[in-house]
């Protein structure tokens, strides 16, 4: 699932994304593990969870007007655009009205949206995205294209393997949204302070990647939704 080096996007051969390259073409054995876990792992998960996702959509259709999924255009690997599959959680259209993150107390957020972004449950489509290859278990969180824009070329390197549903810096990062909440200029703040923040985590999970580390980083988030906090 690794590019040849002279394959890549111009835009990541680079000398700041090489040394992630070079680490990561030793671990091809690591890497068709994962691609085989996140396709077997996505059609065991959609099979289990149909019932409850359908579940979910008729509640979301109850409680306010819109779609049942929210489809915003999200980059993964090799900076591939692709709509991403999330349960709305907002008012229709809310990505017009505001900013592409969320604060705290954002107000399109709708309260069958609350509760599901409490427990994570508007994540649960993306086992669609799995079984596509679109998407990882662990891996960088996939960014709205504008932020993706603003990536300084050491940053290109997290593009080297698929967007992922958790990482270590969505442990870390998991009140993202309450971090946000008392800024002035949300997405200022986000690509300046937030954003470095995590890309610290998202580097080093590519130096140190191995196949166990990443269903590790897995159980790590279940803890961390549980209530499980980590410094």
């Amino acid at each position: 699932m690794l590019r040849k080096w002279e394959e890549l996007p111009d835009f990541m051969q680079t000398d700041e994304v090489r040394p992630y390259y070079d680490s990561l073409n030793k671990k091809r054995i690591s890497l068709a593990l994962k691609r085989v876990m996140d396709f077997v792992g996505g059609i065991i998960l959609l099979i289990i969870l149909a019932i409850p996702m359908a579940i979910i959509a008729a509640w979301i259709k109850m409680d306010s007007k819109g779609p049942v999924f929210y489809r915003q255009e999200r980059v993964t690997i090799y900076g591939k655009h692709f709509k991403i599959h999330k349960f709305r959680t907002m008012v229709n259209n809310a990505d017009k009205i505001g900013s592409a993150v969320t604060v705290g107390n954002d107000s399109r957020i709708t309260k069958v949206g609350a509760k599901l972004r409490g427990c994570r449950l508007d994540e649960l489509p993306q086992v669609l995205d799995l079984i596509s290859g679109d998407m990882s278990f662990v891996g960088t969180r996939p960014e709205a294209v504008k932020y993706v824009e603003k990536y300084k070329p050491e940053y290109m390197a997290t593009l080297l393997l698929p967007a992922g549903i958790t990482s270590e810096a969505s442990i870390r990062y998991k009140d993202e949204a309450e971090l946000l909440d008392a800024a002035y200029d949300v997405d200022r703040v986000y690509v300046e302070d937030v954003l470095p923040g995590k890309m610290k985590y998202n580097l080093e999970a590519i130096k140190k990647f191995s196949f166990f580390g990443e269903i590790a980083t897995m159980f790590r988030t279940v803890f961390a939704v549980l209530g499980k906090e980590y410094e």
